[in-house]
């Protein structure tokens, strides 16, 4: 299923751009994320001198969900709605009660305050994960540094073991663990090639990894094409997304069957390159910026700077949207009970206000007995709302609930994947279901005074 934010023909669009990690290879994301905790932890201990005791914290997937971010302050996991309000928070293990996250978060949360910090990528939840336990060690008299420095040291060994080759040895040796084959991937690529599009990969993977992981996903499945390099009219590696859209940085030519590279002067012929820019990139496929379809499962490297820099047409692939609608489609019927019992809530509401009205301007004294029994009534269906809710909770994450929603509210990722991307979709093989002619159009959004 495709789920449309902006009108999108696929008639006029002459090429198509494809992220590679969690776009066109999937991951088995707690398989992956798992040994990537286990390699921050060793990291700590052995770069930064950590205790050697949080060698034994233990990874739970479920703990951290896309789209939170990190108030490095204050030591808190956070979730924002689209407006920019707490709607849930965590102080390592324990949830923040209500009232004291109302008094510590009156104001919306600045996204460009130094101290906050974004959870946003599939490859994020070890590190929301381990920022967590490590407040919680803290908290519990373990000698670690601060709540700020906590944060920067994690990102760093993070950002380390994806440097310095520790995960691509690991994926390298044990790829079938790894990385998820979906043979309809292909085929929905080889079908997009059959319409005349020109479709290339945009990927910060190098040209080996990259080699790897699409011999694997892409070769054994492919029906038109030997290999998956005759595929792809361009396979972009190393492009230093987001700066790949914003500087201009020269192309460099690969060998595929050395991967060795020189520089590269020119026209960009079809093959394979690393690093570069968007600019020459658009110039040399001739085509305007809003021709160009770009598909990818980072918000802010694949899809932000993308919109804030070129007219390219976007594209989010969010694959917890698999399990998110598993919920979704589980709790229909508690939806219904829960709209339903508001429903009668407010009636009562209103028939409560309607004898304060009495008594207030007509000066109608309230009879205790009518307002106990409104009271009763009121709290009986409180209380059905709040068991339904624990139920209708029960079918996503128990920590967090949905990733798009916050409260009634649309979460600031909802708010994010809206503002910036055309279409949203679970898997690439989604586009499958559609004609590469299809003509995308978003419902008509009902606002809040069109609603009869």
């Amino acid at each position: 299923m495709i789920y449309i934010n902006r009108s999108l023909n696929l008639k006029k669009i002459k090429a198509i751009g494809l992220d590679m990690d969690y776009t066109i290879v999937r991951y088995n994301s707690k398989a992956y994320e798992s040994f990537t905790f286990q390699q921050i932890v060793k990291k700590l201990i052995e770069i930064k001198k950590y205790p050697a005791e949080i060698y034994d914290l233990h990874f739970d997937y479920d703990l951290v969900i896309q789209g939170l971010v990190i108030d490095t302050h204050r030591g808190n996991l956070l979730k924002l709605s689209r407006f920019g309000k707490v709607k849930q928070a965590y102080h390592g293990m324990r949830p923040i009660p209500f009232k004291d996250q109302q008094q510590i978060y009156k104001n919306i949360i600045d996204l460009n305050d130094e101290h906050i910090q974004s959870l946003d990528t599939a490859f994020s939840v070890s590190n929301g994960v381990l920022y967590a336990l490590l407040i919680e060690k803290k908290e519990q008299g373990m000698a670690l540094p601060n709540f700020h420095q906590l944060a920067i040291d994690v990102r760093e060994m993070v950002d380390l073991a994806h440097r310095d080759g520790t995960l691509k040895l690991e994926v390298k040796e044990n790829i079938e663990k790894y990385i998820v084959q979906d043979p309809e991937i292909p085929a929905t690529l080889e079908r997009l090639k059959k319409y005349g599009k020109k479709i290339f990969i945009l990927t910060n993977s190098d040209f080996n990894y990259t080699k790897l992981l699409m011999d694997y996903a892409f070769n054994p499945f492919l029906k038109e094409h030997k290999t998956w390099s005759e595929l792809f009219f361009w396979v972009i590696t190393a492009s230093q997304k987001p700066h790949f859209f914003s500087d201009r940085a020269n192309f460099l030519k690969v060998d595929p069957d050395t991967a060795l590279m020189s520089n590269h002067q020119g026209h960009l012929a079809s093959g394979i390159y690393q690093g570069g820019n968007a600019l020459k990139l658009q110039t040399d496929l001739g085509l305007q910026g809003d021709e160009i379809l770009y598909l990818g499962d980072h918000i802010y490297g694949d899809v932000v700077s993308l919109k804030k820099t070129f007219n390219w047409r976007t594209g989010l692939v969010l694959e917890p949207l698999i399990e998110e609608l598993e919920g979704i489609n589980k709790s229909v019927e508690l939806q219904n009970t829960i709209v339903k019992t508001m429903m009668e809530k407010e009636k009562l509401e209103d028939e409560l206000n309607k004898l304060y009205e009495d008594e207030f301007e007509k000066g109608k004294k309230v009879e205790k007995k009518k307002l106990d029994k409104l009271f009763l009534k009121t709290e009986g269906l409180n209380n059905t709302i709040s068991s339904t809710l624990k139920l209708f909770q029960s079918h996503f994450n128990p920590h967090w609930g949905e990733i798009m929603r916050a409260g009634q509210e649309e979460s600031r990722f909802a708010g994010q994947v809206e503002k910036y991307a055309c279409i949203y979709m679970a898997k690439i093989s989604d586009l499958k279901e559609y004609s590469p002619r299809a003509y995308f159009r978003p419902a008509k959004r009902i606002l809040p005074h069109e609603r009869m």
